[in-house]
Order: C-alpha cells, then sequence, then structure tokens
C-alpha cells in the first residue's frame, strides 16, 4: 500500500506522539502511588503499545497493519461517574510547582489526560486528511481509543476533585431551549418528493 506524502507526513507526527505517550506512561507508571490510577494506566498502556506497532507497520510494510485496534469500551458506570461539585470550595487547589522530582497523582492523571486529549485531536486531524482506507479506518479506532481513555481517566480526576464539574445554569438551558426547534420530519428527504 503507497501512503501518499501528506499522509506518511501525519504517521511521522502520530509515531513521534506515540512515542512521547509511552514514555509518559512509563514514568506514570513507575510514579503513581493510588492502586486506581495504576490500574488503569496500565490498562491502557498494551493498547498504546499496539497503537504505536500498528503505525510502525503502516510505515514499513507496504500492506499496512493487518492487526485492528483493541479499543476499549466506554466505561460509562454510574457508580464511577463524578457528580457536579456543591461549592468551588469542594475543589482541591492547584499551583504549578517550579521545581520537581516527582509527579503526585494528580500531576500524573493531569498530565496523562491532556496527553490523551491532544492526541485524539492529531487522530482526528489526520483521519480527514487521509485517503487510504485502511489506515483511515486506523485513526478512527486510534481517536475512538483515545476518546474512550480520556474519558475514564477524566472520570478519575472529577471524583477526586481535581477537575471542575459544574452544570450549566438552569437560565442557559432555557434560552437554548427557547433557540433551536426540532425538524418535524423523521424523514426529510420526502419534503423534496
Amino acid at each position: 500500500m503507497l501512503l501518499g506524502a501528506h499522509e506518511a507526513h501525519e504517521l511521522n507526527e502520530l509515531l513521534l506522539s506515540c512515542t512521547n505517550s509511552i514514555q509518559s506512561m512509563a514514568l506514570f507508571l513507575n510514579q503513581a502511588q493510588d492502586p486506581e490510577l495504576r490500574d488503569m494506566i496500565s490498562r491502557h498502556y498494551a493498547v498504546h503499545i499496539q497503537d504505536y506497532n500498528m503505525k510502525v507497520e503502516f510505515a514499513s510494510k507496504m500492506q499496512g497493519s493487518r492487526d485492528q485496534l483493541n479499543v476499549p469500551q466506554l466505561s460509562m458506570n454510574p457508580a464511577t461517574a463524578p457528580s457536579p461539585a456543591p461549592s468551588p470550595t469542594a475543589y482541591t487547589p492547584i499551583q504549578p510547582q517550579v521545581k520537581l522530582t516527582q509527579l503526585d497523582d494528580r500531576g500524573i492523571a493531569t498530565s496523562y489526560l491532556l496527553t490523551l486529549k491532544r492526541a485524539g485531536r492529531e487522530y482526528a486531524w489526520s483521519t480527514f486528511e487521509c485517503s487510504t482506507v485502511q489506515l483511515r479506518v486506523f485513526l478512527e479506532d486510534a481517536f475512538r481509543m483515545c476518546s474512550h481513555q480520556a474519558f475514564e481517566v477524566w472520570s478519575y480526576i472529577a471524583r477526586k476533585g481535581w477537575y471542575a464539574v459544574a452544570t450549566a445554569p438552569e437560565q442557559t438551558m432555557q434560552t437554548l431551549g427557547q433557540m433551536y426547534r426540532e425538524v418535524p420530519f423523521h424523514q426529510p428527504m420526502s419534503v423534496y418528493r
């Protein structure tokens, strides 16, 4: 399979990004103290290695990868879902440290979440630039992998009070509800017949 020059460039950027993610995750696993955080990162780690290896196959083999990325299910367990904090004082304040020898669990989880968000945006953008179908399908799966993992990390951070979760004011929702109307057709093309 021959890739377009722009696809090869995107693949190179994604390989560099994945190298950074894997190395960061290795540090996170070494430094995380909370067993829940360590377990979450270790479960995600194997999929990132698979993702990286599949990209290497696309870069080095003319037929691409024969593997299919193991996209984790989107976990929407109500028992572990964060709920809006009752007040701003329920959140743990944060201040960047200018000298560190090790990250704490909050720093690890935040860094990992931001890594997943960035990688997800890169996968989505690269997918839109891709004309090779097999690579495009892989990139869509990689985006979903990052999206699902980011949701799990975000849920963990929000439950800990490390990420502000606030509901929209009722007035905002009322305004939106008054501004937009549903299309009254379930088969919109029927109006053209």
